[in-house]
């Protein structure tokens, strides 16, 4: 999936643990399974919890945006690029997240599956 050269974009080999991870996925996506140490905020509630995103992200530091398959997350990525903010998509979303062999961990912190 393209969304053209406006969206900056990070593969998941690209990322480390330290690296700070924005999941827009719905709530019942996110219980299913989920990065473990991401910040959740569906996309459906983004603008109205933008805050909770200020607070919890690094200063100086990029804001790595995943959902599913990438489509949803590249929207939040551009938005936050208008913002201001240091923002990449990270391409492929949790399914090559998953296919990557990274760990999934559900809303009991159990292991989890991409839905």
């Amino acid at each position: 999936m393209s969304f053209g050269a406006g969206v900056p974009t990070v593969g998941v080999d690209g990322l480390t643990v330290d690296d700070f991870l924005l999941d827009v996925r719905e709530d019942d996506e996110w219980e299913a399974g989920h990065a473990h140490g991401a910040l959740h905020i569906p996309m459906s509630d983004f603008v109205a919890r933008f805050g909770e995103l200020t607070e919890a992200a690094p200063q100086d530091g990029r804001v790595n945006v995943i959902c599913r398959s990438g489509g949803r997350s590249a929207q939040v990525t551009m938005y936050l690029v208008q913002q201001g903010i240091d923002a990449a998509n990270v391409e492929g979303g949790m399914q090559i997240w998953e296919a990557a062999g990274r760990p999934v961990v559900n809303a009991k912190g159990e292991p989890g599956f991409v839905l």
